[in-house]
């Protein structure tokens, strides 16, 4: 019987045998190489020989991590103030954006790691500020321990802030081990520099298994800072760097008149206001201009386009 290692993907899908195709240490070439600390010890696991997550999430208080949760969305942070008084809306891209990185071409990343703490997405533009919620959540992390991942608690994070907002869940499902390190063998396309676009062939057909149109951007636009910078957050020059001089999605003011509570109030002001079509301010020849104020949002109530107003 061979012992060659199999692929447990279909055709190989999982290969990444692509030719020109850069990895980790091409996009980061002075990353320490720790590998040399992985002679003594199971992979990169810092866990003991024999750790179980399944069986150590088994005695976690989900309910009690729940509560705390609740807690924490509403005790907004001097270092980084609460949108609005709350962290739900800030805590749903976490899961939002771990869940979005999965590729049905070969089965890889998504929220099942806890991947989202290491190079490349981490540093990724899509996810800037994203250091700042793992940060708030560090003490919740650090009360549970081994009895619960990274990778489930943005998770919960994301579903528990919905339904805190009033949305009503379908529960959650713990059991993702976390990685130690990031996985150097993705292909994340053949670019060599941020931004490029050199992904399509043919009538811009996408390459397999690639999802996303361009390495980096999909849309936002934060600028990079130092590795001694990012624990704190991407680099800012716009006023005190954050609360209304964050660096976010570049889009002003809420989506909705309440944007702590799960409702339709984004397509009740879609449709139920009247809109113009106006352009947006020039870009700056040189530096970033200042941070415009947050535009109030549409009023809660309008009368629709053709009703009889009560």
């Amino acid at each position: 019987m061979s012992t060659e290692t199999k692929c447990p993907f279909a055709n190989g899908a999982r290969s990444q045998a692509l030719a020109a195709a850069p990895t980790n240490a091409a996009w980061w070439p002075e990353r320490l190489n720790l590998k040399i600390l992985h002679q003594h010890s199971a992979g990169s696991s810092p866990m003991n020989t024999g750790f179980s997550y399944a069986e150590a999430f088994k005695t976690l208080d989900l309910d009690a991590v729940v509560r705390d949760l609740r807690v924490l969305m509403t005790a907004s942070q001097d270092w980084w103030p609460a949108d609005y008084g709350h962290y739900g809306p800030f805590f749903v891209p976490v899961a939002w954006h771990a869940a979005g990185t999965y590729r049905i071409a070969d089965g890889r990343a998504g929220a099942g790691s806890g991947a989202q703490r290491f190079a490349p997405l981490n540093s990724r533009p899509d996810n800037v500020n994203l250091d700042q919620a793992r940060r708030l959540l560090w003490p919740i992390k650090q009360t549970c321990g081994h009895k619960l991942s990274w990778a489930d608690l943005m998770v919960l994070a994301g579903t528990g802030s919905m339904d805190a907002m009033g949305l009503k869940t379908c529960g959650f499902g713990g059991g993702r081990p976390d990685i130690w390190e990031p996985e150097d063998d993705i292909h994340r396309g053949t670019e060599t520099t941020w931004l490029g676009d050199e992904r399509y062939s043919g009538n811009r057909e996408l390459a397999n298994p690639l999802a996303a149109v361009q390495m980096g951007l999909i849309y936002v636009d934060p600028e990079g800072a130092g590795i001694e910078e990012q624990g704190l957050g991407w680099k800012n020059s716009s006023g005190s760097g954050k609360g209304v001089y964050s660096i976010t999605s570049g889009i002003e003011g809420a989506w909705t008149p309440n944007p702590i509570q799960w409702n339709n109030g984004c397509f009740e002001t879609l449709f139920g206001c009247e809109w113009q079509l106006t352009k947006s301010l020039p870009a700056p020849t040189s530096g970033r201009p200042p941070p415009r104020p947050r535009r109030p949002p549409c009023p809660t109530r309008t009368t629709p386009r053709g009703a009889t107003p009560r």
